[in-house]
């Protein structure tokens, strides 16, 4: 009872700062929520102490409203961590912008990394193989990049997939296949947006989710296409631009909707893929009426398909979607449903590294909002046990400092070593 007690004091002590903050720099709520790509209701919430557990959250706002991170009990940012973009206007956002901001960028320290950027950049000619490549050994090594990602290699993903878009883009060049050429080389930039999220680098996904919707026009398949809209979505749903990315989803997927039954499993994989984009869109917009259509509808496609398995071209399936009802629920604030939810799972075999990690990382995000450090630290060790690369990621990483930072009377050693295992002591 006590521990409840100090939770909901502080959690009131962080709505009165951010009100505080709101209110010095004379802003109305929903001049705030819109700067947020929220709902004007999540500021009402945020303020009168509720759903302030969702450090993602309390970042952006600290960001939005220039409040130290240490005022809301969060970790002071790394100096490291790269920069939010800014909120200007998403139709500004046009490839060749996305490319002078990668071209100003500072020099990244992978040499991998460096290589990726330089074979999304415009007009550059990356150095294929030279030989000419059939689209069996193509469709090969593009399955391969997918199981990569989706066994949470992304050191040997980044390293791979600047000779695999070389290739392809040769490939594209003759006129042999082309339209499946370039189906697959969108799969390609579609890995490549997932990676760099992955690695927190919005301004380059934009450059890879640019040239991956403009091969799956090439490509003229409504799959290719509908996978382009979805990490075209996530771009924009990272970039804070969530009304848009609701909208994107929606309009596509009421053009591929309808007739399960006469419909390819790979078709039907990349519309429940679409509408889970869509669920996770409209749960950071704060929506709850949006988000439950999308899950209702992704949970009728999911009766038709599933593909779980890391080699698998689309990994969807009921798993997956509890998998997002998990995180809908975190991003609400609705710890306890989140969990309710993600117990079943936590007993079922879950074959993607990637998907497992998921589920236990969403799983110490529930933990923390609860204020329970001590079980968030363990499900955080076991999705490490998963996934040891996915853990060291940014959002991880900022998420494991920030429940460093809320034990004050440092009650778990254990996971103040863990941060510095990390490189990000609280």
């Amino acid at each position: 009872m006590a521990q409840m007690a100090e939770a909901q004091s502080e959690a009131r002590r962080i709505g009165e700062v951010i009100r505080q903050a709101r209110v010095l720099q004379r802003r109305s709520q929903r001049d705030v929520a819109a700067a947020l790509g929220y709902h004007q209701s999540k500021v009402s919430r945020l303020e009168s102490g509720r759903g302030t557990e969702d450090v993602r959250v309390l970042r952006e706002i600290a960001q939005v409203l220039e409040i130290p991170p240490q005022r809301l009990g969060l970790a002071a940012a790394s100096d490291a961590s790269p920069a939010e973009p800014g909120t200007e206007d998403m139709h500004r956002r046009t490839f060749l912008a996305a490319s002078v901001a990668a071209l100003a960028a500072p020099p990244s320290s992978s040499a991998a990394h460096h290589d990726l950027i330089q074979v999304l950049l415009p007009g550059t000619s990356p150095a294929a193989t030279g030989q000419a490549l059939g689209l069996d050994e193509l469709r090969d090594r593009a399955r391969a990049v997918r199981r990569m990602f989706c066994t949470c290699d992304y050191a040997e993903l980044e390293q791979t997939l600047p000779g695999l878009i070389a290739d392809l883009r040769q490939a594209a060049g003759g006129s042999s296949g082309s339209a499946e050429v370039s189906g697959l080389l969108a799969t390609a930039y579609q890995t490549s947006v997932s990676l760099l999220l992955k690695r927190a680098d919005q301004g380059n996904a934009w450059l890879a989710a640019g040239r991956a919707m403009a091969e799956a026009e090439r490509s003229g398949d409504p799959v290719v296409l509908a996978a382009s809209v979805r990490v075209h979505a996530h771009v924009l749903v990272r970039d804070k631009h969530t009304a848009q990315a609701v909208n994107m989803v929606r309009h596509t997927a009421d053009q591929l909707t309808g007739s399960y039954d006469q419909r390819s499993p790979r078709y039907l994989a990349a519309v429940g893929l679409l509408l889970l984009r869509g669920a996770t869109a409209a749960s950071r917009n704060g929506d709850r009426d949006t988000t439950q259509d999308f899950l209702t509808e992704a949970k009728e496609v999911a009766r038709y398909v599933a593909f779980d398995r890391p080699d698998a071209w689309a990994n969807f399936s009921p798993t997956n979607v509890a998998l997002h009802e998990i995180s809908a629920a975190v991003s609400f604030g609705d710890a306890g449903i989140a969990l309710e939810t993600a117990r079943p799972l936590m007993r079922r075999h879950i074959p993607v590294p990637e998907r497992r990690a998921a589920l236990w990382v969403e799983t110490a995000r529930a933990y923390s909002q609860q204020g329970r450090l001590a079980e968030g630290y363990q499900a955080l060790r076991i999705a490490e046990s998963c996934a040891a690369q996915d853990i060291r990621r940014p959002a991880v990483r900022e998420l494991v400092a920030d429940m460093a930072a809320r034990d004050r009377r440092r009650a778990l050693p254990e996971l103040h070593h863990f941060s510095r295992q990390l490189g990000v002591p609280a």
